[in-house]
């Protein structure tokens, strides 16, 4: 069975409801805001040396899916988060909305392109899960089409699973009053203008669908062999803290080991 991470996990078999569930909640910290921070550079290192021996071995890879309403913060988890690792091993892949090609094949088509070699990590910013959720909400396939995603999903899912990829499914859930702040935020701050789309504030006039969205996909995909976290991302140092803790828990989870060193090597003596 893929290894697992207990913090927010969500069981497979248990009905989400996220518009129920605390956005702000931190009681999982090891201590208040700096405390918690400061641990995170410790993690930090962990993760480092854990994707060090992922990357050396060549026999397994890791996929990293997040998903989140706008501004939910994924280029920050990215930053924070996978910023310390060795960036020969990881690979961040954001997926827009798909081009004339990439809709001229099946959904998954471009979506497997992408997906981690051995000994790589590859973090999905957006993802396949955009086909049950953009494409419901906005309307762009019929109910009988994306509905039978939940389906392929799993089984894509355990395909890969089988093949030897480990994938971690991340929720980060924020309020819709965290969202007003941030996108309040790219207006007031220049620098951040280019953050800002006004089709973010469309986005947000359906807060109460894509919540809906989000919780049928996340109670119909998480699965024994791929669960999905959901993971309060109000405050971002606590989201940074509980992405970095269950990334670790996963990955040690998985018995890494160095390779073998070629025999002999005890003999040689650099002049």
């Amino acid at each position: 069975m893929t290894p697992r991470a207990r913090l927010h996990l969500v069981e497979p078999g248990t009905t989400v409801d996220v518009s129920a569930l605390d956005a702000a909640d931190t009681s999982a910290a090891p201590g208040d805001k700096e405390a918690t921070k400061q641990a995170g550079w410790g993690l930090a290192v962990r993760l480092a040396e854990l994707q060090d021996v992922l990357w050396a071995g060549q026999d397994q890879s890791v996929l990293v899916v997040l998903q989140g309403i706008d501004t939910s913060g994924k280029g920050g988890t990215v930053e924070h988060v996978f910023g310390a690792v060795n960036p020969a091993g990881l690979r961040v892949v954001s997926f827009k909305a798909p081009t004339r090609n990439e809709l001229a094949r099946d959904y998954l088509w471009r979506i497997h392109a992408k997906v981690p070699a051995d000994g790589e990590i590859a973090v999905f910013d957006r993802s396949h899960y955009e086909d049950v959720l953009a494409v419901r909400v906005e309307g762009l396939a019929p109910e009988e089409v994306w509905r039978r995603r939940f389906d392929h999903i799993n089984a894509f899912e355990q395909m890969l699973v089988d093949e030897g990829t480990t994938v971690v499914k991340l929720f980060l859930h924020i309020s819709k009053e965290e969202q007003a702040e941030r996108l309040q935020a790219r207006l007031d701050e220049p620098h951040k203008h280019w953050k800002f789309r006004i089709e973010d504030l469309d986005a947000r006039s359906r807060w109460d669908d894509y919540q809906a969205a989000f919780s049928e996909a996340i109670t119909r995909t998480s699965t024994e062999h791929a669960p999905w976290y959901v993971i309060p991302a109000d405050k971002k140092w606590y989201r940074n803290w509980a992405v970095a803790t269950i990334m670790i828990d996963v990955l040690e989870g998985l018995d890494l080991r160095f390779p073998d060193p070629q025999p002999g090597l005890a003999d040689v003596v650099i002049d």
